[in-house]
């Protein structure tokens, strides 16, 4: 069996309370119904008793490397620290930039990304932090591409959450592509928090999260659970018990995005997850899926991945032999 990927979760003095407590609530809470699940731990360069909010002391495990984790995620910065030269913090530059020299996976919420900004990880890639920060972060970090009114970023080995409770969002998409479609809806559901967001979506929407069971909720719940027997949004519309109108009208408020442009991306999670696990035909899973037809899910799969259905099975497995 192999084993746990193992997660470190950075604590500093003084950092955010609520956007660590998202990252141990991911990836550190015990899940024992799922094989295999993640090792998690707090960690600090710092001493271990840091300070934080209302006077609150957290204890962390102090460490000087980080080479026994596999993801590293850094909930916050002080969007004002300059320097990152002495002491003991060249110490978690210098780790932070070995972890991601050799390619291992970094998660940012919030401010996190100040600090991988000033470590210039971000340099030529796509990057976002919450809106009240985005001036100073292009200002600060010229050669990252910013992304404003996202959720998140990420590209498979750095991510970027647009504010702490998006971090949650890019947490969803993380534990997606390691545990698959089914795990991440479950684990969603139990932190009472939509799964039906992605990166893409506005920061700026009405109802950011999903928060108590209604008809709407329920009847998005059932069209992820049902794609094959969905022909159109017009039936989660009815499932929901809401004219069309005002059906697409709540769903823009609340997800930030069309019902169609939605229903399309939840097809693509489901093409993905069943391209990695099973072994049926493209035509099997494109039905699976509700696509209908292999030339529907090939059309949607290259415009939104850049790649067809079968070159995405090849790489994935290709993936999975190496690691």
């Amino acid at each position: 069996m192999p084993k746990p990927h193992r997660i470190a979760v950075l604590a500093v003095d003084h950092g955010a309370l609520f956007e660590l407590g998202c990252a141990v609530e991911l990836f550190g809470l015990p899940r024992p119904e799922y094989e295999n699940w993640y090792e998690c731990e707090v960690v600090t360069f710092q001493e271990p008793e840091l300070s934080y909010t209302a006077n609150t002391i957290l204890k962390a495990r102090k460490v000087r490397t980080l080479d026994r984790y596999d993801t590293l995620v850094i909930p916050s910065w002080n969007p004002d620290a300059r320097c990152l030269e002495s002491g003991l913090a060249s110490n978690l530059k210098n780790a932070i930039v070995k972890f991601h020299q050799r390619g291992k996976r970094i998660l940012s919420f919030c401010s996190g990304a100040f600090l991988l900004g000033h470590l210039g990880i971000l340099d030529g890639k796509s990057a976002t932090t919450h809106w009240r920060y985005a001036e100073k972060f292009q200002r600060l970090f010229p050669h990252s591409s910013y992304v404003d009114d996202v959720l998140y970023v990420y590209d498979g080995q750095i991510g970027c959450s647009a504010g702490s409770a998006a971090g949650l969002d890019l947490g969803i998409a993380v534990i997606r592509e390691d545990f698959g479609y089914k795990i991440a809806n479950q684990v969603a559901r139990r932190l009472v928090l939509s799964a039906h967001r992605n990166g893409g979506q506005s920061q700026f929407v009405d109802t950011p999260l999903l928060r108590a069971p209604g008809k709407f909720s329920e009847a998005l719940d059932w069209g992820v659970e049902n794609l094959s027997n969905i022909d159109n949004v017009s039936v989660i519309a009815d499932r929901a018990r809401m004219s069309r109108r005002t059906f697409d009208r709540k769903f823009r408020a609340t997800l930030g995005v069309s019902p169609n442009d939605w229903l399309i991306d939840q097809r693509l999670l489901l093409a993905k997850t069943l391209l990695e696990e099973h072994h049926d035909g493209i035509d099997v899973i494109a039905e699976s899926a509700g696509f209908g037809s292999t030339v529907t899910m090939r059309y949607h799969f290259n415009r939104k991945f850049g790649i067809t259905p079968t070159q995405y099975r090849s790489q994935f497995r290709k993936q999975a032999t190496l690691s």
